[in-house]
């Protein structure tokens, strides 16, 4: 059944909303961002789970994403029916482009063609023609042009379903763009989610925009009224306990759930000697002064550094660390007389399942990150604010709720703190010189105006002794391995390129101000062979 303008449903908390429906691309998430960037709300669902999404979601518009999986296969994936009943505009990226036209009448070919022996896809850059206008090209390309687009398809379309004319053309894809105006359906052979097609995300602007008439006014203001509202809601008069780590997801988090439900929140910052420089400090001073919410500090870090004397493997580590921040964190909560829900700093990516194009469980790329068990071993129900946003919006919602940008903009770091940058056995000795070198490593990174242009950048205190000579006396002491990367959401990650003369400024401070350090290497490896971290 079709659903005509005036009848649309109630929308989502959060305004205007796109269904994003997920048939496993590794780049679902860059569709999000796009739409997030025009100004409206979106979600991903696997395609197994898209009609569940679009009855809660009731979103204004649909996206199909690509695939790894062949069109023409049997059992590859497909939309669910009720999408294309509902009468909503929809834009097919790549598959999606391909199951779309499959599922409406026309014919998509495989990667080998139809039997002429010529191969018929393309990856990598390619140069689109313009041939007719289109609702999509509305203040961007002009009949005529020619235009960069990003191609990663083996398959093709081979003939369109009825309805659809072509409007743009490569030359190894004849059918790179289509559209059938009348019912809003759009189809782009390329991917215009990523960077590398550079009018992409104007492109997608435009269907949310004017095809799909969303407002595009969601905005972390909006969010934060939507958002206090729904915590409120679930929260009652009941108590919330949240952790504090010291990181940008935690504090947000926290001061947004404290806005909405003041004294009924109690936050426990666990000091388990394993933060960088100075950062306890400015943990409870945030919090105790400048936002006055409720806030126990427990001092473990003798706890902490005792249970890892004699632990070498990163695993254990991790685990033991995990294991005694739960351990505490139970008898903190016991000591203020329980809560009802936690509060975790939980992002979406987190959330977002891995898809896998059979439609059964895929590899996830990491474990979550958060508390595990602790909700089940309290009794308690999660409260996770931050769950339908990305790192970089987390941060525009700090900034909204006027948190100071030293927070805000730091630099992503791990549960287990220094410990997993110190390979080896981790001793308060090693933690403090780690400290030294880290702080004079991240101030001159600061000092030269480069610390916002970096994802992530730190010290490493490697398990290695080297000689070296200070003054006219041998030494025989650590090397220091300095990381810096650029990265948009951590999953792959660049070296950042700094100058010889900044590494060795750095080099020098370190080795003269750091006793026990008497060398300095840069790593050099990107995301993926290596990791971000060094365990």
């Amino acid at each position: 059944m079709h659903q005509n303008a005036g009848d649309q449903p109630p929308q989502s908390p959060f305004g205007d909303t796109i269904l994003i429906v997920d048939f496993g691309s590794q780049v679902t998430q860059l569709i999000a961002r796009r739409v997030r960037e025009a100004g409206v709300y979106s979600e991903i669902a696997p395609f197994t789970q898209a009609e569940e999404a679009f009855a809660r979601l009731k979103p204004k518009g649909i996206i199909l994403s690509g695939s790894p999986a062949s069109v023409p296969d049997e059992g590859s994936p497909r939309a669910p029916q009720c999408l294309f009943d509902s009468g909503l505009p929809m834009l097919g990226i790549c598959y999606g482009q391909q199951v779309m036209t499959e599922q409406l009448g026309g014919k998509v070919v495989s990667g080998s063609g139809s039997g002429d022996g010529e191969r018929s896809g393309e990856f990598g850059r390619a140069f689109i023609e313009v041939a007719e206008e289109c609702v999509l090209f509305d203040g961007l390309w002009q009949v005529g042009e020619t235009h960069q687009v990003w191609m990663s398809h083996g398959d093709k379309v081979a003939e369109f379903a009825p309805g659809f004319r072509i409007v743009a053309t490569t030359p190894g894809a004849p059918f790179a763009l289509i559209a059938d105006d009348a019912r809003r359906y759009y189809g782009t052979q390329f991917h215009p989610e990523v960077v590398h097609t550079p009018d992409g995300g104007r492109l997608i602007a435009n269907f949310v925009r004017h095809v799909c008439g969303c407002a595009g006014d969601w905005t972390m203001a909006e969010f934060r009224a939507a958002k206090i509202a729904e915590i409120r809601e679930q929260v009652g008069d009941g108590n919330v306990i949240c952790g504090l780590s010291g990181g940008v997801d935690s504090a947000v988090a926290a001061v947004l759930i404290h806005e909405a439900i003041g004294d009924q929140l109690t936050c426990v910052f666990v000091d388990h000697g394993l933060m960088r420089m100075n950062e306890a400090e400015q943990v409870l001073g945030l919090f105790r002064e400048h936002y006055g919410i409720k806030l126990v500090h427990v001092d473990a870090e003798e706890m902490f550094l005792s249970g890892l004397a004699g632990l070498t493997d990163p695993e254990k580590k991790r685990k033991f660390i995990g294991g005694a921040f739960i351990d505490l964190f139970e008898e903190e909560a016991r000591k203020i007389g329980g809560a009802d829900f936690l509060a975790q700093g939980t992002l979406y990516p987190d959330v977002i399942e891995s898809v896998s194009f059979t439609g059964g469980p895929s590899v996830t790329i990491k474990s979550h990150h958060n508390v595990g068990g602790l909700p089940e071993r309290m009794n308690m129900q999660l409260v996770e604010p931050l769950r339908e946003l990305f790192k970089d919006e987390v941060r525009d919602l700090g900034r909204e709720l006027g948190l100071p940008e030293i927070f805000v903009g730091r630099h992503p770091f791990p549960g287990p703190g220094l410990a997993i940058r110190i390979p080896g056995e981790v001793t308060k000795e090693r933690c403090d010189i780690l400290r030294k070198a880290d702080a004079i490593y991240l101030e001159e990174i600061r000092n030269a105006g480069l610390y916002d242009a970096i994802w992530q950048a730190f010290a490493v205190l490697l398990p290695v002794k080297t000689v070296g000579v200070m003054g006219d006396a041998r030494t025989y002491d650590s090397v220091c391995g300095l990381r810096a990367v650029t990265s948009t959401d951590g999953m792959t990650a660049d070296v950042y390129p700094f100058d010889a003369s900044f590494l060795t400024r750095v080099a020098t401070r370190i080795v003269n101000e750091v006793n026990g350090v008497n060398r300095v290497v840069y790593d050099y490896t990107s995301k993926p062979p290596g990791t971000i971290e060094w365990e």
